[in-house]
Parts: C-alpha cells; sequence; structure tokens
C-alpha cells in the first residue's frame, strides 16, 4: 500500500490482484469502516461477492452511524456527521455508490448538489440570556498567550505529546476564548482530552480555520446518516452478492503469532445462544473492527431514564473482543484497549432527539437561527451552542435540513440536543442530565430557546424526545501513546487488519467518517496488494498559503502592525518586511491580509 495525489492515481483502475479469485474474507462490524472494507474488496479488489461476509451482532448495519424510528417511542439519532470537501477516501468510495433516490446518479453527485445549491453556514452560533445572540461574531478572541501555544502545539512532534492532556499544553487563558467554545462543542474535546489528537486536528484541518466560526467549512447529508450513507452503501454491496450476516457476535480472533509472522486462525462467535468457530487458512482475510465509541448505549424517551446499571467501567462486547486479541500479542503490536475504554467518566456524554410541530416552538426556533426549518433548507448550519450553560450541562443543539428521516410526518422537525457535562445540573432542570427523562431534557432545551416558564412543561409535553446516553463516546480522545492503537496492518500480518476509529493511521483524525473509511480502504489495499494509491491525506499544514490565511483568521483578521507587539517582535516584523520585499513571499504576506 502506498499513498498518492493528483488525477492521475485517483482517476486509475487498478488491474485485478493476483490469486484474489481464491480468497475470501471475513469483516467483523458492520460500521463505516467494515462497509468500505467490503467496497473495496469489490471494486477495487474485484473479489466475488458471495466471497464476502459480513458479520454483525445487531440486526441493522451501520455500526454507530444510525438513525432510526423506534415505532413506540420516536426517532433516534445518537449522533451526527459533518463532512469536509478534502474527505479524499470517502468521496473516492461514494462517487461509485448509487444513489437511492435520483437514478444515474452517484451519492457523491447527489451530495455535491445539494450542497453547493443550498451551501451551509450558522447565523448564530451561540446562545446567552435564553435565546440571545451571544455575538461570537465569527471571532476567536485568541490572547497572546493561547495563540502562541496553539502555534506551538501544531508544529510539536508526536512522540512529544504522548500521553498528555490539553490542559498540559495550552495556557488557563485559552479556557476563555472563543476559539475553545467553538473547538470544544464542535468536536466534543475536553481539558483532558488528548493534546496529540489536538495537534491532528489542528493540522488535518488547518485550510478550515476560516469556516470554524460559522460552520461554513462544513457540509451535510440531505436525510440521518443511516438513510444518506449507510443504506445506500449496503444496497451497492447487496447488489454485488455480498451478505450481511446479522446476529453473529464474535468473541475473538485466534491468531498464530511469531516474531515474523502473524496469521489469524480462527474467529470465535455466538449466535442463538450457541458457540460456534469459523476456521481460518492464509486465503481467509479477517478485517477486525476493534473497539467501538457507542458501545453499551443506554436508551431512554419521553418518560424514562436510561438505565445505566449494566455500565461497567473498561467492559462492552467490542472492548471484550479488543482485549482478548491484545492478549495474544507479542510485544503490544495489537494496542491496548484499557487506554481508552477504562474511563467512562471522562469519555461519556448524553444526546437526545426531540421531535417539534409546535408553532410556538418553532417562532423561538427562527427567532435564534433566523430561518425556518420547515423550508428544506439548512437551519442552523451546525451547533447552537448555549453559553450560559457551560457550567452545568454545556448544552447544544442543531437542526439539520428537515425532514431528516422520509418516515418524519410533515410539519414536525427534529431537534438533536448533546450534553457535554452529564453529572452536573441543568439551569433549569435542577438535575443531571443523565438522570432526566426525554420530557425533562426538552424542558432543559426549551428553557434555554426562550419559552416562559409556565409554558415549559406544557410544550414539552407536546413534543417527543427520546435519549441517549452514550459512556464511550470519547474514548478514542483519551491521552495515548503511538503503540496503544494498532497499526491498520500489524508488521509481519499475514491475513488481517484492523480498521475503524481505533486503528492507526498516519495523519488523519478520528471520529469521522473519512478516517473509518480511510482504514477499510488501507486495509483492503494492503492485504490484496492492490496497485493503486490511497489518496493521501490532504495536505493543507505544508501548504504555506494555508498556514498563513490560518494565521490571519486565527488572530481575528489582524494585520501584523495591528498585533500587541512587544518591541523586540515588532523589530523581527521590520527585518521580515526588508527581507522579503519583492519576493513571491511578500505577495503571499499580503494576499493572506498579514501584510498591508
Amino acid at each position: 500500500m502506498y499513498y498518492g495525489a493528483g488525477t492521475y492515481e485517483a482517476f486509475a483502475r487498478p488491474e485485478k490482484p493476483e490469486g484474489v479469485d481464491k480468497k475470501s474474507a471475513y469483516i467483523i462490524g458492520t460500521g463505516l469502516a467494515g462497509l468500505s472494507a467490503a467496497f473495496y474488496l469489490v471494486r477495487d479488489g474485484q473479489m466475488k461477492g458471495e466471497h464476502i461476509h459480513l458479520l454483525e451482532k445487531l440486526d441493522l448495519a451501520g455500526g454507530s452511524c444510525d438513525g432510526r424510528k423506534d415505532i413506540t417511542k420516536g426517532f433516534y439519532m445518537r449522533g451526527g456527521r459533518e463532512m469536509d470537501n478534502h474527505f479524499e477516501c470517502m468521496w473516492d468510495m461514494f462517487r461509485s455508490v448509487p444513489s437511492i433516490e435520483t437514478p444515474d446518479v452517484s451519492v457523491l453527485d447527489e451530495y455535491y448538489w445539494l450542497n453547493k445549491h443550498d451551501p451551509n453556514y450558522s447565523l448564530c452560533r451561540a446562545t446567552v440570556n435564553r435565546g440571545e445572540d451571544a455575538h461570537t461574531d465569527k471571532l476567536f478572541k485568541l490572547d497572546k498567550k493561547s495563540a502562541m501555544a496553539l502555534s506551538k502545539l501544531f508544529i510539536t512532534p508526536e512522540k512529544d505529546l504522548e500521553n498528555k492532556k490539553i490542559s498540559d499544553v495550552l495556557p488557563e487563558s485559552f479556557w476563555s476564548t472563543n476559539f475553545w467554545l467553538y473547538w470544544q462543542t464542535m468536536f466534543a474535546f475536553q481539558k483532558w482530552s488528548s493534546a496529540l489528537e489536538m495537534k491532528r486536528y489542528l493540522c488535518r484541518y488547518v485550510h478550515h480555520i476560516d469556516g470554524l466560526p460559522d460552520f461554513s467549512a462544513l457540509r451535510f447529508t440531505k436525510y440521518n446518516q443511516y438513510e444518506s450513507m449507510i443504506l445506500p452503501l449496503t444496497k451497492y454491496l447487496e447488489s454485488h452478492g455480498v451478505k450481511i450476516e446479522y446476529g453473529m457476535n464474535i468473541k475473538n480472533v485466534i491468531f498464530e503469532n511469531t516474531k515474523d509472522k502473524k496469521v489469524a486462525t480462527q474467529i470465535i462467535y455466538e449466535k442463538e445462544g450457541e458457540e460456534k468457530t469459523i476456521d481460518l487458512i492464509e486465503d481467509d482475510l479477517v478485517f477486525i473492527t476493534n473497539g467501538c465509541c457507542t458501545d453499551t448505549s443506554c436508551y431512554g424517551d419521553q418518560t424514562h431514564v436510561p438505565d445505566l446499571s449494566k455500565i461497567k467501567n473498561g467492559y462492552g462486547e467490542s472492548w471484550n473482543l479488543w482485549k482478548n486479541i491484545a492478549s495474544q500479542a507479542l510485544n503490544g503490536e495489537f494496542g491496548n484497549p484499557d487506554k481508552f475504554c477504562n474511563h467512562v467518566d471522562e469519555t461519556n456524554w448524553m444526546s437526545a432527539t426531540i421531535e417539534v410541530s409546535n408553532e410556538e416552538i418553532i417562532k423561538h426556533i427562527i427567532n435564534i437561527c433566523k430561518r425556518d426549518p420547515r423550508d428544506g433548507k439548512v437551519t442552523t448550519g451546525g451547533i447552537v451552542t448555549v453559553k450560559d450553560s457551560m457550567d452545568n450541562w454545556y448544552l447544544s443543539w442543531t437542526i439539520n435540513r428537515q425532514p431528516q428521516f422520509k418516515s418524519q410526518n410533515k410539519g414536525s422537525i427534529l431537534v438533536w440536543v448533546y450534553a457535554l457535562n452529564t453529572t452536573k445540573d441543568g439551569n433549569f432542570v435542577k438535575k443531571p442530565i443523565q438522570e432526566c427523562t426525554g420530557k425533562e431534557i426538552c424542558e432543559e432545551w426549551l428553557y434555554h430557546i426562550g419559552v416562559e416558564d409556565k409554558k415549559i412543561e406544557m410544550y414539552a409535553d407536546k413534543c417527543n424526545t427520546t435519549t441517549c446516553y452514550m459512556p464511550y463516546i470519547n474514548a478514542f480522545f483519551e491521552p495515548r501513546e503511538e503503540k496503544d492503537r494498532p497499526l491498520v496492518v500489524p508488521n509481519g500480518a499475514v491475513n488481517f487488519a484492523f480498521i475503524g476509529q481505533f486503528a492507526e493511521t498516519p495523519r488523519d483524525t478520528i471520529f469521522t467518517t473519512e478516517y473509518s473509511i480511510r482504514t477499510g480502504m488501507e486495509a483492503v489495499y494492503t492485504l490484496l496488494k492492490v496497485d493503486r494509491a490511497v489518496p493521501e491525506v490532504w495536505g493543507s499544514k505544508y501548504d504555506v498559503r494555508e498556514l498563513l490565511k490560518a494565521c490571519y483568521y486565527a488572530v481575528d483578521k489582524k494585520s501584523v502592525d495591528e498585533l500587541p507587539l512587544n518591541f523586540t517582535e515588532k523589530q523581527l516584523v521590520k527585518v521580515l518586511e526588508k527581507k522579503v520585499k519583492g519576493t513571491d513571499l511578500e505577495i503571499l504576506l499580503k494576499e493572506s491580509g498579514l501584510f498591508k
């Protein structure tokens, strides 16, 4: 497997890999990583569909990219997905997946046209005082110390950030900046999250710093992630003869593991209460989704609180599988699951889905986001953060294009709400969100959008709210070392690979659709020796134009001579001005806005 860039590799079709007709594949998990591995086996690996076995414990594909309607309780959306124009692997895949709505176009075509016709941007990023615009005004409000610390983090080698928290590398003043407000609520980072992952995000999305405050950098699907991404992908695979085997609870993968050679020899699984095995040869390829951020999700509804009694720190079916695999490693080459799953007090948050049709509530929504959610277009443009709940639930909410589900009642809208703090009392509901029914969470949200106190309970009754508590949703942000995540294909591995959010691939960022798809692509290309480049992670961190633009926007669009520089710094600027005068660098500095 190798990386490449440009249209030469992007448009090429690889030759059929040698010996692929005698190979089979077993893919553990049908999240986006598993489905993308199956896709690349079919399209580029040219493996027969009937040779590909997708093994899924649940009765629905998609993993964490879900979205469903419970006919008795309502709509559930555990989370949402934000996409970037430089998700190179994702768009490489979806250009070949047919739309299930529009004949003769791809999912990429559909998505591209939608976001061209209805570009995403927010008109209110945060609120205060029960629905008033907090007037973040697209500003980062970075003080000098914070700006310098971020710059230092950007250029610090990953090795030097292993096992460090963000709070270890950024100053106290940083937490009160708009930059942190945007960053924390958009990506769900916490002060104790990994400094290494924060650096990756900074480097990966430096080309989007200007679009961070108003979400103009983002793109969204038409419907929920299941109907827009998972369903077309599963239908593509089924059309090529790929079967998904449901009810497959994978317990372990057995390896013959020596210093120079590692071979998967058996899959142990449980189905319908009976333990069974699949014996493997070297021509049987195994793709392992190790770990899952939505493992042990606990659900509630309008009148019921999620039952958290079965949550056991460090345990869950995906974690147990990974632990069983990791225990067979000779030198930790299968990763360290304990690094990610042993801190549920740090890695949890809770979300809710509110179905609204009440006209008065919708008026409050329009007052905040300045758009009517029933128009079928961008509404909030991303999350609206309740700034004065930072010391309470730390609530954010969003309304994507409606309807979010094809089965929604006409005139109803779905609001997605999430809280980063699950153990603190709310501003209106005086108890932690994890102890709340859907109705109570709705009441807290109604309070923050400006509904009168005396009407809150009545309006909450008119809505229907489902809830989900996820103990491991931020597990991949735990401070770590490089070796804690196994390589997609460990050194010496003959017939197996790790895929998903807890496999390691360089430079890309977890908690993204792209990361899952990239690991699936890299795994297939490596094991089958597909002679085509995997698209490299977009290289904006190496583009001086993007770096200068990011600096300009990070200091709230000030030129260098408008910055609060000390005497020595001002003198250095004067020297720089002289050195670059009449060069291309001077042109670049002026184009960025840093020089006048």
